[in-house]
């Protein structure tokens, strides 16, 4: 059983930044998959980026370039920092840990972004 709490989240001038953080209630040695994903109104939830306990990362496209997802196991945090911020990427932000077969493990209960001058 673990919890995951994100923060971060915020208003935002187009062409900004912010940092997105997850806290786990314990390590995340045995979750393979972290992951970051957003759901926008009238939208359905979509991968942002995942990052796997060795350390391998996947990006969206609109993602690419732009966003770098990190993580400490250890510590059990797993952050998202966004540059270049554009109002499509307005969102509520969830973290996701998912087993190596696609099996969630945790959800967040999500971090809105707003992107807005």
């Amino acid at each position: 059983q673990v919890q995951l709490v994100e923060s971060g989240g915020g208003l935002v001038q187009p062409g900004g930044s912010l940092r997105l953080s997850c806290a786990a209630s314990r390590s995340i040695f045995d979750i393979y998959y972290m992951g970051w994903y957003r759901q926008a109104p009238g939208n359905e939830r979509e991968l942002v980026a995942r990052i796997t306990s060795g350390g391998s990362t996947h990006y969206a496209e609109s993602a690419k370039g732009r966003f770098t997802n990190t993580r400490d196991n250890a510590k059990g945090t797993v952050d998202l920092q966004m540059n270049g911020l554009e109002p499509d990427a307005a969102a509520v932000y969830y973290c996701n840990g998912k087993r190596a077969w696609g099996m969630d493990v945790a959800w967040g209960q999500g971090t809105q972004v707003t992107v807005s001058s």
